[in-house]
């Protein structure tokens, strides 16, 4: 059953989604990415890829140039799903 209302001043209230944080390593066409992708708790991460949206929420971020040196982090990146080559979870071994 899904949950919505608005209050008096128009503010839109809904449901929240519970989901648990996977890390994971995603490859783009030009960064690799580390950090924590967020899927409902009993999906894989394969259904959360599959899911008709145009970015994917990583947390908790590091940015990757071609050596494996961290370029950039973020507490939160938006990657847009058609720039992803593929995803794997992480198992926290050094990235080169």
């Amino acid at each position: 059953m899904a949950f919505e209302f608005e209050d008096e001043k128009g503010k839109r209230f809904t449901e929240v989604v519970t989901k648990r944080k996977v890390p994971a390593v995603v490859q783009t066409t030009l960064h690799l990415v580390r950090g924590n992708i967020h899927i409902r708790p009993d999906e894989r991460i394969k259904d959360e890829l599959d899911r008709d949206e145009l970015f994917l929420a990583v947390t908790e971020a590091e940015i990757l140039d071609a050596d494996g040196k961290v370029v950039h982090h973020a507490d939160f990146l938006a990657v847009r799903r058609a720039q992803i080559i593929w995803v794997m979870p992480d198992d926290g071994e050094t990235v080169k």
